[in-house]
């Protein structure tokens, strides 16, 4: 397990280059008025990726979340760049964070982080056909790539260090689509 980065201080931040506060102002169907802040994502979105090294076994990685202050295993995800497709998105974020590319890629759907009071979304891609390939990323550390079969999913979320929600969600759909459950259109 790598050693924890030092935390040199915590503050206020009135900007953010990635997320923005914004007022709603709604008026519903029984006439009641309310006021809303939400974080509106700036970009065009992300990806969310489980790629899979064959039919059993997914590659999760080990991150550092400053959010929570310790590294946590998940997928492999990223904000999608400007003209960039899903697909494309998806297949850069699995060469930098992983070193692998995908020959197939299938979106199975869409996830908000917390629709309550957020816009972001991502996209859940289902990498297959993987082969060697590695591109530098924004990653301050090299990510440690995990190997886990979706057999064993019910394990995995029993883990402290497994608490991403996306990630799991994911994992489950992707569980799913392969074992001919979950139909995508």
């Amino acid at each position: 397990m790598p050693r924890y980065p030092i935390i040199h201080s915590k503050r206020d931040s009135d900007s953010s280059s990635f997320l923005h506060a914004e007022k709603v102002e709604l008026e519903f169907s029984n006439g009641e008025h309310r006021t809303y802040e939400r974080l509106k994502g700036s970009g065009l979105g992300a990806v969310i990726i489980v790629p899979m090294i064959d039919d059993e076994t997914v590659l999760l990685v080990r991150e550092y979340g400053v959010g929570v202050e310790r590294y946590e295993l998940g997928l492999p995800k990223g904000r999608l760049d400007r003209d960039e497709t899903v697909e494309q998105g998806a297949d850069r974020e699995l060469k930098e964070e992983v070193g692998y590319g995908a020959r197939k890629l299938k979106i199975l759907h869409n996830l908000s982080l917390s629709p309550a009071y957020m816009t972001h979304m991502a996209h859940v891609v289902l990498a297959q056909d993987l082969y060697p390939e590695r591109l530098l990323g924004d990653e301050p550390e090299e990510l440690e790539v995990i190997p886990w079969k979706l057999a064993d999913l019910h394990t995995l979320v029993s883990r402290d260090d497994v608490t991403e929600g996306r990630s799991i969600a994911a994992l489950f759909m992707a569980r799913e689509y392969l074992a001919g459950r979950l139909k995508i259109a």
